[in-house]
């Protein structure tokens, strides 16, 4: 079992910057293949950026590529999300999610995920 806690959220305004961070729990954190996800009232859940259980791989959605920058620090058992150039757009409660990593994999849909965090919430004021 892994539990995850998500916070950093808050309201910004357009062009400021944010970072999220996910705290797990347990032993075996090193292990799990990590990804952040948002919804945005209304829409489904959407990939924003994975990262492999090493931290050696990352990926990322064409809307975030460049501005936002994932990241993971396994003596800590921490996943980072480093927001830059913020847009009203990006304005969704953030998850972070986690599951068993095969070896070098990245995730890229939600129904691959087995863990979720309660999600924190990001707004960006135009």
């Amino acid at each position: 079992q892994v539990q995850l806690v998500e916070s950093g959220g808050g309201l910004v305004q357009t062009g400021d910057s944010l970072r999220l961070s996910c705290a797990a729990s347990g032993r075996t954190f090193s292990t799990y293949a990590m990804g952040w996800f948002r919804q945005a009232a209304g829409k489904e859940h959407e990939f924003v950026a994975g990262i492999s259980a090493t931290g050696g791989r990352t990926y990322y959605a064409d809307s975030v590529k460049g501005r936002f920058t994932i990241s993971r620090d396994n003596a800590k058992n921490t996943v980072y999300l480093e927001m830059r150039s913020l847009k009203p757009e990006d304005t969704a409660v953030y998850y972070c999610a986690a599951r068993p990593a095969l070896g070098s994999g990245i995730y890229y849909g939600a129904g691959q995920y087995t863990y979720w965090g309660q999600g924190t919430q990001v707004t960006v004021s135009s």
